[in-house]
């Protein structure tokens, strides 16, 4: 009775799988790279600190959902899950998903503390952050939480009837004591939560400050861009970091199919979870910002496709590029109100 009813779920488990994968890996890719195309077209965002964090967030989680995705289709091909059999796939689910995490938390809460400063109302604090301090901060996190994670792949094995687990007792008290509560649980969403909270604080007196209506309009998008970030990633991040510090301590036999399909079910929802809080970064912004909306058109349509239907038809008209710039900056600029 139990073993049919564990091959049931073991099959749904596969079709969710297969089905929230098709699903995740549309809105992700396409919402990722739209992320990435808007952030870097602007001009009025390829200076902004923020959105510099940003874009590397989506890329992060552009390379997170290929591999989660992969992971699926392998599933669902050969109806095995390649982690619990292959060590590479086993070593390099610890290193790419612990380092794709904490990359992609990490600018969460960087894009959150860089709005408080650009959105204080005292000069020195808005000076302290710099387009080149920033590009160093990101790269040197990076660095640091890729040769983290090499570190934990080295010490992840597996062992018959258990699968693929962490071999050493000592580093997985660390990873459930210390790496999931305040690495990927506490510190980046009690980090992200406070100083967006604090942005915002300051985006509600930013009338009073002295610059430019036009930056003025740019920090209150980027505020609400980076709060609404913040508001999904806690959501959605939360549960699965709970689960992970559950199934690191309790591994179950496979002798108990019922119980090792129950909680496989339950990896499998919190990773669909996980992985859509890498995928609608982008539907959340366009839902909350209108002028985002805007940019969205402005880079999409008006220069895009523009470009390749002049690319297409070689041919161009000689006041096409003038015309573009001057429409691409009157939609930069445009309030959003």
């Amino acid at each position: 009775m139990n073993t049919t009813a564990s091959d049931s779920v073991f099959d749904f488990i596969t079709k969710y799988s297969l089905y929230s994968s098709c699903l995740i890996l549309t809105l992700g890719i396409f919402g990722n790279l739209l992320n990435i195309l808007v952030f870097t077209k602007l001009k009025i965002f390829r200076s902004n600190r923020s959105a510099f964090y940003l874009t590397i967030e989506s890329i992060s989680n552009l390379l997170f959902l290929l591999y989660i995705i992969s992971l699926n289709i392998l599933i669902w091909i050969y109806s095995i899950d390649a982690t619990e059999y292959y060590p590479i796939w086993c070593k390099l689910r610890y290193v790419l998903l612990q380092a794709l995490i904490l990359i992609s938390y990490s600018m969460i809460c960087c894009a959150a503390i860089d709005q408080y400063f650009s959105t204080n109302c005292r000069l020195h604090f808005r000076q302290v952050c710099t387009l080149k301090l920033t590009r160093y901060v990101a790269s040197t996190l990076m660095c640091i939480w890729i040769a983290h994670s090499i570190l934990f792949g080295c010490f992840s094995d597996i062992q018959p009837g258990y699968g693929c687990v962490l071999s050493s007792r000592i580093y997985r008290q660390y990873v459930t004591y210390f790496v999931y509560p305040v690495f990927i649980g506490l510190l980046p969403i009690f980090t992200a939560s406070v100083f967006s909270l604090l942005a915002f604080r300051n985006v509600r007196h930013i009338i009073r400050r002295q610059s430019s209506i036009n930056r003025r309009r740019l920090d209150r998008q980027m505020t609400t861009l980076v709060l609404t970030r913040v508001i999904i990633f806690v959501c959605l991040g939360t549960p699965y970091t709970s689960f992970r510090i559950y199934s690191l301590n309790s591994s179950v036999p496979r002798n108990k199919p019922m119980i090792f399909a129950i909680e496989q079910l339950l990896q499998c929802i919190f990773t669909f979870l996980i992985a859509l809080n890498s995928s609608i970064s982008f539907y959340i912004f366009a839902i909350c910002s209108s002028r985002f909306r805007r940019q969205v058109k402005s880079v999409f349509v008006k220069k895009c496709w523009k470009r390749w239907k002049c690319v297409c038809c070689s041919r161009c008209p000689l006041n096409f590029q003038e015309n573009q710039l001057a429409s691409h900056s009157n939609m930069e600029y445009e309030d959003p109100n």
